[in-house]
């Protein structure tokens, strides 16, 4: 991930690490809930005790003390905090049955320099749990790095930029099939037509902006085009790093972005063959031109991701914008990485 493609991590770092997640969720303010609701958040009432375990669809929550999470008390919290009351602007705008508002409201009588206010702030307002996997039991978990791609392109298809980049296809709007076709299936049924957003030159550097869901367009008038997520077609991802490795068509050492796509340039007549694999398929959305194309890019919740205090979460296991405590290492290093993030 080198400068020139604008680098914008979640964490630092793009090599797979493995790591233990700790789960924060909120302790409601509403008295008198006692069942764990779904989506892996659990609610204390304002005379109870927290629940001591559930379960999601896809994971287990087992609560645990603060002390039990490793690095929270070293965590410079301030440094998260602008990332917290960012969500929090988000959240508290939400229909929900989380009590975001009040916990939120809380937050604005916080100092953001005073990294202990922060740490009781949480302490005080969250419970934590440890989070499992119900098919293994693992408490461990796969992190991986993120970055904003930055490509040029055009509105227009040209002959050096002919490869679109999408946006939700009419026909879905409103109405989006759940599975829908896989992205080969959609490639060929004409349905994605009419819905060309921006074109490209490389169609594996437009599949890894898919697989990041977000990126910018240098357009060649000069103005930058930036995309978010709009969504997806319902099928599971699949690596092209894996596709390739089982075909032993690249080693392990070259299951990198540069590897797959250098394999790329070596195969061009096999490149839409190995985008086929991955039956997942990304939408676009064009952003407002309000939204700065110096901040980061933009997540789900709606508000700019923050350097090394942003995730992504499957919201099979937990809520969107729930704090989340990461125990891990840096890449190539084991040199212990653990904060809070969003």
């Amino acid at each position: 991930m080198s400068s020139k493609s604008n680098t914008f991590k979640k964490l630092t770092g793009s090599k797979s690490l493995w790591c233990s997640v700790f789960a924060i969720s909120i302790i409601s303010f509403i008295a008198g809930c006692s069942t764990p609701p779904t989506r892996g958040t659990a609610y204390r009432s304002s005379g109870g005790a927290a629940p001591g375990s559930y379960s999601s669809s896809i994971a287990s929550f087992q609560a645990v003390s603060w002390g039990a999470l490793p690095g929270w008390q070293e965590d410079s919290l301030a440094q998260a905090w602008p990332a917290w009351l960012k969500s929090c602007g988000a959240l508290r705008k939400r229909n929900s049955e989380i009590n975001w508002r009040q916990v939120c409201a809380l937050a604005n009588s916080v100092s953001s320099r005073d990294t202990q206010a922060i740490r009781q702030y949480f302490e005080t307002n969250f419970q934590a749990y440890e989070v499992r996997s119900n098919s293994t039991g693992s408490d461990k978990g796969l992190i991986t790095g993120y970055y904003e791609p930055v490509m040029n392109g055009s509105l227009t298809r040209t002959a050096t930029y002919a490869v679109p980049l999408y946006g939700l296809p009419k026909a879905w709007r409103g109405n989006k099939p759940s599975p829908g076709p896989t992205r080969a299936e959609l490639m060929s049924s004409g349905i994605l037509r009419g819905s060309e957003i921006a074109w490209v030159q490389d169609p594996v550097a437009a599949a890894f902006m898919q697989i990041q869901g977000s990126g910018k367009i240098r357009l060649e008038d000069g103005r930058v085009l930036r995309l978010g997520y709009a969504g997806t077609n319902d099928q599971p991802f699949k690596s092209f790093a894996q596709w390739l490795l089982n075909r032993k068509e690249i080693t392990r050492s070259q299951a990198t972005m540069q590897g797959i796509s250098a394999w790329a340039k070596r195969n061009p007549d096999r490149i839409e063959e190995m985008l086929n694999a991955n039956p997942r398929f990304v939408f676009f959305k064009e952003l407002p031109s309000d939204v700065s194309a110096d901040v980061g890019p933009i997540g789900a919740l709606g508000v700019p991701l923050t350097s090394e205090r942003s995730i992504a979460i499957d919201l099979k296991a937990m809520p969107l914008g729930a704090p989340v405590f990461l125990s891990t290492t840096r890449p190539l290093s084991s040199q212990a990485l653990q904060k809070l993030v969003m």
